[in-house]
């Protein structure tokens, strides 16, 4: 939210103190955070009406709804409560979630700390799919050593590691519930690496083709934790802001490979372009343990132990210890196992991902295909040679930077606008209108796309096309993120999980059909058929999620607790 700044340290006021009586002095009865009023009968009094009216809100929070402005608190649920609220440095805005009195509580952490973190868990998310888009780049000279066609090698490890990020991410999540954020961020990081190392020195594509998919399954938490961790440290009026600068991390990773190492391959064996892989993995996994500490604090629970510190207490946070020994405090196994099968089955759940999955599929089948469509002779492809592939994946890079950009803006123009018109209150399918724009610009693209390859175009519109239809991406995936967070504020490690899932698993099928599809009816009725289905999913779910989705969060609220 523009309104407010996220580089301002969050904790500086109570809603007594922004709104103090006549004579200058805060509300009689109520104090600051710290201070105890001098009769006892009345902080039980106030601790009890406070509890219940929280309760309320916790309530309304959980479906979605959320008062974000203390005016309208105060209106909704009497000055007597809504003063009591920590707020923003400027007094206007609630702090959502409320912070403790804990300096190690992440939410009170330093914006320096809180920064740094994001950084190194954006590095980490970057590693799964760059990890898998490095195969993009070595294709050619993989089938030359190997033997054999580039579908082949296509279909045996780039598809299946492509599938393998969306079960990895669910079995990441579920223990990430009951062990914590910090063990599993490093365990991931660490097997991953371990299993690039193997693609590296494999001696066969049977072996290269089984360590890829084992690192692009041990290597995928990132991309799912990602969502809880910025939900830990970040307040409510940071998270959009905070979770583009994370998505960006994902979405531009799988050009990184075929930019970085088209040159490479061109030049020397394609061993150095996963050697160069494990090394960047390899840095990720020193800055998870330099600088990441464990954000999964049980604010819920007041019998929780303190954290430890020193070295000691660090080296077990990290590999696990302290999360199996803290994890009576935290959620048993079973019900974070049934949670992500829970939230997959919800309606609001089942449109989103359906609409995510009908948009982000092409984009995958785009990144995996087009190199063959480029290499490729007339009159499928282009002739192009490594070097020209290479500087033309420049184009989705600097596409995704841009729709990092406009949705940062989108984001702010939307939701501030519907607060300002419903009296302070959020709603989640505020998000939704960013999702017209991605669509339109999704449609645009493939539709260039195709008309581009069929008739051997000009690359500026294969250049313009692809640009489109990832600008276009960014803001969805932007929209649909907040809009799933949002939602389902209680879930947000198993709507990320979810998100990756349904993703990956379309993605997979297009690189299968892409190809031959296109060289039996021609790629503009391939692409032709894709922006139809764009254009039908943006119809089916959209305008539905508009306007019943409040609906239909208050009707399977059940869920959207704890």
């Amino acid at each position: 939210m523009s309104a407010i700044d996220p580089e301002k340290n969050a904790v500086t006021n109570t809603a007594s103190e922004a709104s103090p009586n006549g004579n200058g002095n805060t509300a009689p009865g109520y104090h600051p955070v710290g201070e105890k009023p001098n009769d006892s009968r009345v902080e039980n009094t106030m601790e009890r009406e406070l509890t219940t009216h929280l309760e309320l809100l916790d309530a309304a929070h959980q479906n979605g709804r959320l008062v974000v402005e203390i005016e309208e608190a105060r209106r909704e649920y009497g000055a007597h409560v809504a003063d009591l609220f920590k707020l923003t440095p400027d007094g206007k805005y609630i702090l959502w979630p409320q912070p403790t009195e804990d300096p190690r509580d992440p939410l009170n952490w330093s914006l320096r700390k809180k920064m740094l973190t994001l950084v190194v868990l954006t590095m980490a998310s970057i590693v799964p799919d760059f990890n898998s888009s490095i195969g993009i780049a070595s294709l050619f000279p993989l089938a030359e050593q190997f033997n054999t066609t580039v579908n082949h090698v296509n279909n045996l490890t780039s598809n299946w590691s492509i599938f393998l990020l969306g079960p990895g991410g669910v079995v990441a999540v579920i223990l990430v519930n009951v062990l914590g954020r910090l063990p599993i961020l490093f365990w991931s990081q660490v097997l991953g690496v371990a299993f690039l190392i193997g693609c590296t020195v494999a001696p066969d594509l049977a072996t290269f083709a089984g360590m890829r998919c084992l690192t692009a399954f041990f290597s995928t938490a990132p991309q799912v934790t990602g969502l809880y961790i910025v939900r830990d440290i970040f307040f409510f009026h940071q998270e959009a802001r905070m979770l583009n600068a994370w998505a960006f991390g994902f979405v531009v990773s799988p050009y990184l490979g075929p930019f970085l190492f088209g040159f490479l391959v061109q030049r020397q064996t394609w061993r150095w372009a996963y050697g160069i892989g494990c090394i960047y993995e390899g840095i990720v996994v020193l800055l998870i343990v330099l600088f990441m500490d464990e954000t999964l604090y049980e604010r819920d629970n007041k019998d929780r132990p303190p954290i430890e510190t020193g070295l000691w207490a660090r080296i077990k946070a990290l590999i696990g210890v302290t999360g199996y020994n803290r994890r009576h405090f935290r959620m048993p196994f079973w019900t974070s196992f049934w949670r992500p099968f829970l939230v997959n089955i919800q309606p609001q759940e089942i449109l989103s991902l359906a609409y995510v999955a009908l948009n982000f599929a092409w984009a995958i089948g785009i990144n995996t295909t087009l190199v063959v469509f480029l290499q490729s002779p007339p009159p499928l492809g282009y002739s192009f040679s490594g070097d020209a592939v290479a500087v033309f994946y420049l184009t989705p890079i600097i596409a995704t930077v841009l729709g990092e950009i406009v949705s940062h803006y989108l984001q702010d123009f939307f939701t501030n606008n519907y607060i300002r018109k419903h009296n302070g209150v959020f709603e989640p399918e505020a998000r939704l209108w960013m999702c017209y724009i991605g669509s339109l610009l999704n449609f645009a693209g493939l539709m260039c796309l195709g008309g581009t390859l069929q008739n051997h175009l000009s690359v500026a519109g294969l250049v313009f096309g692809w640009g489109l239809f990832t600008l276009g991406m960014m803001i969805i995936i932007s929209a649909m993120y907040t809009y799933m967070s949002d939602a389902f504020p209680a879930y947000q490690g198993e709507v990320s999980a979810l998100f990756n899932l349904w993703r990956t698993f379309a993605g997979f099928a297009v690189a299968y059909f892409q190809v031959p599809w296109s060289e039996k009816s021609g790629a503009l009725v391939v692409f032709g058929c894709e922006a139809a289905i764009v254009v039908f999913i943006f119809f089916a779910v959209i305008p539905i999620l508009q306007v019943y989705g409040k609906r239909i969060r208050t009707r399977f609220s059940s869920l959207s607790g704890h």
